[in-house]
């Protein structure tokens, strides 16, 4: 037998995809095929009538109340893709009918009693064979009765025969599930599947009886009320047979009912027994229970004070004071030596008052032994923080007074020393464990040890570098450059004093490289040796990933903290590290205020020295502020910004005086030739360019912006004082500005940009200046030209000619008078143009200019000419630039 397309997976599969998003199961999917019935008429196969391939799917959908069925009709779309076409609902089915006219019996129709239109034959729906047939009506019987309590109307089709198909076909069907891991194959059986029509309609052994009744009266029967008389009549003779026996059996039932009166007799006198034995049993357990009550009260009471007295051991052992704890937090030594045995007493005193202030049950904190106990710890707490804060105080001073007695630590004539507070740090550690315990106990206490420690050690921080700044300046040999760079009285061929002062620079950075390091580190050491709760720091050293060696300079430096041993929970702490950062900054203000005095001092005398110098010394600056990112360094940081604020503050000082120096040009007498501050300017910025070391950049471009600024200003104000050589003067001095400032102006976006500005300016100078040569020398004849023009604008050009002062005869006029000699007057306009020019290279250009521009103007006028005086002769554009070529 083929395989039935209910078994298909894939079609069940595709009949799923098709209905998604609808919240309903496919039960059974079939292909089948569709075509139309007339009523009353044969169907005929024609073109409107062909049977169409369908798939017949059957859905339910669970609802919290009931599950609801439905027989959805699938088509093929022009894809080859299943396709939802018509949807009925099965608790509208009203009767299933086999079609007459198919003698196979696989056609059928299904009628719902809420289609619109009754007159309209229902589709026919035939299937392969009656197998698949009898499968699909099973399915759709079984969901009615199951589903809906119920049976549509069956018509044409034997329901015996089906429930005997049913049960000859119980194969096993496989379904597909899709549960959240994947497919699962279930196997149902036909009997899921199959109409239990005997069960509803008759069951196998009723129909027996009936069929083996019907054969015993099925001869001699002719008419069916005769055998339902002969039926009462047997049914009579029947029941008066039944009380005869009845009758008959009295002597039996007298015999019974003795029997059972005896019986009686005999279960109530066991019941009376029964009765006194229950109440004497019930005393019995009365008694029982007492006894028990008894003895559980006993071994409660004995268990109670068995752990009442375990209880009261412990709370004795707390209150216990070991006599060796008590010595030594009272009047214990803190030598380093005894320091082990004072923080072993101080965690011992911290688990004890936690113990009696936490761990202590509720009601034992009401016992006067606790209480005084309490008061008794507390005594001793308060003593021996009292005791430890009084030794650090002294312990701090004492120790910085004796670094600072002895001159070794620090630098000398002729010796430059490195601070090393290796050794001081290491006594210190030596102290770290009880600072952390003295919080624990008192954090109170906290804030006066670290203000002591602050003003001690600020003391040997100040000295240390106050001697390390005047070694070093004194030990630093250079030679001092003017500040005068731009004087006006110095002249232009003055040279500039050009001492190598790069050791001024490099004294400021060994400062830097030297204390910056050295201040972050106390920082961070102040920040875990004092017990802050802040994120440990990371020391930034110098920015250069590592400290430079200097030749004078001791290179051992230990600044290894080893504080992050003392405690691993220190600043671990989240919700107080923003208190404590505050106050952290707080003391190390106390810490380094006043060591920034002396790094002024370094960049004072950089400056007396050098000023230009303090381009090197902001560059080194603005390295180091960007290698501090530890906020518990803030004041590190603070100190480098007002560094850079000081070395920005005597740059512009510096700038200012440079650009009060080239506005004092503007008061000088008739200046002529090339002003002295352009080409000393050139020197200045090539200086400065070597000066600039990494972000030094908008420093100088500053500086260029307000210096040239300042020059071109003046450079216009002093041409203004003289307006017939104006344009000479300026002309020259921004040729001067672009020839020295050329290589820079390459290399340096800023100075680029002011050279353009200068060829512009150049250029409209020349410009202006050769036009003032023409015209002086043909003055006529270009202004006879211009008024030419001006008259186009009003009159049309063959008109021009009849105007007054403006014949073809006063045109001859002015080209006889300007052209005749016009080589001397070329010459003339040359000699002009030599004059008064002080720079001489720039003659060559000036000229070349010149004849160009004169060149095109008279090109000009010859056009003008030809047009408004056509025959009219003069001299070509090819002649004149014959003559100009060979002036």
């Amino acid at each position: 037998m083929a395989k039935s397309s209910a078994d298909d997976a894939e079609l069940k599969r595709l009949c799923e995809a098709a209905i998604e998003g609808t919240k309903q199961k496919i039960v059974m999917s079939i292909r089948v095929a569709k075509s139309r019935g007339i009523w009353g008429k044969t169907n005929r196969l024609g073109r409107g009538h062909m049977p169409k391939a369908r798939v017949l799917a059957i859905s339910t959908k669970a609802k919290p109340q009931r599950t609801k069925a439905f027989l959805r009709v699938l088509k093929y779309s022009s894809g080859g893709v299943l396709e939802p076409a018509k949807l009925y609902k099965l608790k509208h089915l009203s009767k299933v009918e086999l079609v007459s006219n198919d003698p196979s019996g696989c056609s059928f129709m299904l009628g719902f009693d809420n289609l619109r239109s009754q007159s309209v034959a229902p589709p026919q729906w035939t299937m392969r064979n009656v197998d698949d047939r009898n499968r699909l009506l099973l399915c759709i019987l079984n969901i009615c009765k199951e589903m809906l309590g119920r049976l549509p109307k069956v018509i044409g089709i034997d329901i015996v025969e089906m429930a005997l198909w049913a049960k000859e076909n119980t194969t096993t069907v496989t379904t597909q599930e899709k549960p959240q891991d994947g497919p699962v194959a279930s196997i149902v059986t036909g009997d899921d599947l199959k109409v239990t029509v005997e069960r509803d309609l008759v069951s196998q052994a009723e129909e027996e009886d009936m069929e083996a009744l019907l054969g015993t009266y099925l001869m001699g029967i002719s008419e069916a009320e005769a055998f339902s008389e002969r039926l009462k009549r047997e049914l009579l003779a029947l029941e008066a047979a039944n009380v005869h026996a009845i009758l008959e059996t009295e002597p039996l039932i007298d015999e019974v009912l003795q029997g059972l009166e005896s019986a009686s007799i005999c279960v109530e006198d066991m019941d009376e027994w029964l009765t006194i034995f229950n109440m004497k049993l019930r005393h019995m357990r009365e008694d029982i229970e007492s006894i028990e009550t008894r003895n559980n009260k006993l071994e409660m009471q004995s268990f109670n004070n068995k752990a009442l007295t375990e209880e009261l051991d412990k709370l004795l052992q707390r209150l216990c004071i070991p006599s060796e704890y008590s010595a030594c937090l009272t009047d214990g030594s803190f030598d380093e030596a005894h320091m082990p045995r004072n923080v072993e007493a101080c965690e011992w005193l911290t688990a004890a008052l936690r113990s009696l202030d936490v761990d202590v049950d509720p009601a034992y904190a009401r016992i006067r032994a606790v209480k005084e106990k309490q008061a008794e710890l507390k005594i001793i707490k308060s003593t021996f923080v009292r005791r430890a804060s009084e030794f650090l105080r002294n312990y701090f001073a004492t120790l910085v007074d004796f670094m600072t007695s002895d001159k070794s630590y620090f630098s000398q004539r002729g010796q430059l020393k490195r601070p090393d507070h290796a050794d001081l740090r290491y006594q210190c550690r030596t102290y770290a464990r009880l600072l952390q315990h003295l919080k624990i106990l008192d954090k109170t206490c906290l804030d006066p040890l670290r203000k002591a420690y602050c003003h001690s050690l600020n003391l040997l921080l100040r000295r240390e570098a106050r001697e390390f700044a005047n070694e070093l300046r004194a030990s630093t040999k250079a030679t001092r450059n003017p500040t005068v760079w731009l004087e006006a009285s110095t002249g232009p061929s003055v040279t500039v004093n050009n001492a190598d002062t790069s050791m001024v620079s490099e004294a400021y950075a060994k400062m830097l490289t030297v204390f910056i390091p050295l201040l972050v580190d106390e920082s961070s050491f102040l920040s875990h040796f004092l017990c802050f709760e802040v994120p440990a720091l990371v020391p930034t050293g110098d920015p250069t990933n590592g400290r430079t060696s200097q030749s004078n300079v001791d290179d051992s430096d230990d600044d290894d903290l080893g504080i992050m041993d003392i405690d691993d929970n220190v600043g671990k702490h989240g919700n107080s590290s923003s208190i404590d950062l505050g106050s952290l900054n707080g003391f190390l203000q106390d810490l380094l205020d006043g060591i920034q005095e002396d790094f002024y001092a370094v960049v004072d005398w950089a400056y007396k020295i050098d000023p230009l110098r303090c381009i090197s010394m902001h560059g080194i600056t603005e390295r180091y502020i960007s290698g501090q990112k530890a906020d518990a360094a803030g004041f590190v940081r603070l100190l480098l910004d007002e560094l850079e604020s000081r070395i920005s503050m005597l740059y512009n000082r510096f700038v200012d005086e440079a650009c009060h120096q080239i506005e004092r040009y503007e008061r000088n007498v008739r200046q002529m030739g090339v002003l002295s501050y352009i080409p000393r300017f050139a020197i200045l910025a090539t200086r400065m360019e070597q000066y600039i070391q990494g972000q030094s950049r908008d420093l100088v471009d500053q500086a260029y912006t307000k210096f040239v600024s300042i020059m071109f200003v003046t450079l216009e104000k002093v041409a203004q004082a003289d307006p017939k050589y104006a344009d000479i003067m300026l002309f020259e001095n921004y040729a001067a500005f672009q020839n020295s400032l050329y290589d820079l102006a390459n290399v340096v976006p800023t100075l680029a940009k002011f050279y353009h500005q200068a060829s512009e300016a150049y250029e409209q100078a020349c410009t202006r200046h050769i036009n003032m040569i023409i015209y002086y020398q043909f003055e006529r004849l270009f202004q006879f030209a211009r008024k030419i023009e001006e008259l186009m604008y009003n009159i049309p050009p063959e008109e021009i000619p009849y105007q007054i002062g403006y014949s073809k005869m006063d045109l001859r006029k002015t080209l006889k008078s300007s052209l005749s000699g016009v080589d001397k007057s070329i010459g003339g306009m040359y000699r002009k143009l030599q004059k008064n020019l002080t720079c001489e290279e720039l003659l060559p250009s000036l000229w070349e200019k010149c004849k160009k521009d004169f060149l095109d103007k008279y090109e000009s006028l010859t056009v003008l000419v030809a047009r408004i005086y056509p025959s009219e002769t003069m001299p070509s554009i090819a002649e004149m630039r014959e003559l100009l070529a060979s002036m």
